[in-house]
């Protein structure tokens, strides 16, 4: 038997994941990689005629939208229960598998620790303008602006995102991974990723080759959000049970074993497994208490990039 899985997820770790499955249950797997945007509009076009078994995402606004589509099937409550209930699905339509943390990437050669911003709205102050960077198009980008909505309100967030884009000028990029690369440059002083993106960068060039460091957000700010990966199965799936036998498997602790030690720099948030690398642990981490649910779909972020045409 063949399953398909829909992967927006690090193809790296991904297939690691993939591999230990099929070794261990002798289900095959097919995989299809995309942004997860892509693949819920694929998804959604797809409808009952989708070969997709299950969405494996970046981010739970992903699949938050297709639970609100009623696209997800209901996942075992055994499944469940590995993962804090606070990181799955409010309706039980998809589980969490790991997590990352939004923070300031910055370059010490042109702006000093002391000097970084301390709070979300701060980006927009004008001191910064030149000097920020930042990706509006990043599915990673939209919880942040949910999360400064559902604090300060639509016109505080219209004016927030308004002064981001005069700081950042030409300094707006299509993904994080080139926020990263042009902070490490020295080519822009700050910017706004996930955390695994700067440790990422560290392990492909090398400790001598950094240039950049990473800092956070004031404990609880509501830039300091952390982002859940997560997974679920298509309500058209034809193969339920071991679609449930994947998921099972991606929250054991073997699967969150391979996340512990996977250079992908994701945290593991399942059967009690701690990461092994070198980060800032998970229990120190001091995010803003947004719920998954409160993060919802992403589509009231994505209306407001849109009203200031960053997307």
């Amino acid at each position: 038997m063949t399953i398909t899985l829909y992967n927006g997820q690090h193809i790296q770790t991904t297939d690691a994941l993939v591999a230990a499955f099929e070794k261990a249950t002798g289900i095959g797997v097919d995989v299809r990689n995309d942004d997860e945007d892509v693949l819920d509009a694929e998804i959604i076009a797809e409808g009952a005629r989708s070969p997709a078994d299950v969405i494996f995402t970046e981010n739970s606004p992903a699949l938050e939208y297709l639970q609100a589509k009623a696209l997800l099937a209901p996942v075992y409550r055994s499944t469940l229960e590995h993962t804090p209930a606070r990181y799955n699905s409010p309706q039980a339509d998809w589980v969490g598998i790991s997590a990352r943390v939004s923070v300031i990437i910055y370059n010490p050669g042109l702006i000093q620790k002391n000097a970084l911003p301390t709070h979300v709205l701060e980006l927009a102050d004008p001191r910064y303008k030149g000097k920020l960077a930042f990706a509006a198009g990043e599915t990673d980008f939209q919880p942040i602006v949910t999360s400064v909505l559902r604090t300060y309100g639509k016109a505080a967030t219209l004016r927030w995102l308004e002064g981001m884009k005069t700081n950042a000028g030409s300094h707006v990029y299509p993904d994080n991974e080139t926020i990263s690369t042009m902070v490490n440059r020295g080519v822009v002083a700050l910017g706004v990723v996930n955390q695994y993106y700067w440790y990422r960068m560290r392990a492909e060039i090398g400790a001598s080759n950094i240039r950049s460091r990473i800092a956070y957000f004031a404990a609880q700010d509501p830039g300091y959000v952390l982002d859940i990966s997560g997974a679920g199965i298509l309500k058209s799936s034809r193969h339920k049970a071991a679609a449930q036998r994947f998921l099972a498997f991606l929250v054991s602790a073997r699967g969150q074993e391979i996340i512990a030690h996977s250079i992908s720099f994701e945290y593991p948030i399942a059967s009690g497994v701690k990461t092994v690398q070198p980060e800032t642990p998970f229990a120190e981490l001091k995010p803003n208490p947004i719920s998954v649910g409160e993060l919802g779909t992403g589509s009231q972020a994505i209306s407001l990039l849109r009203d200031v045409q960053l997307l």
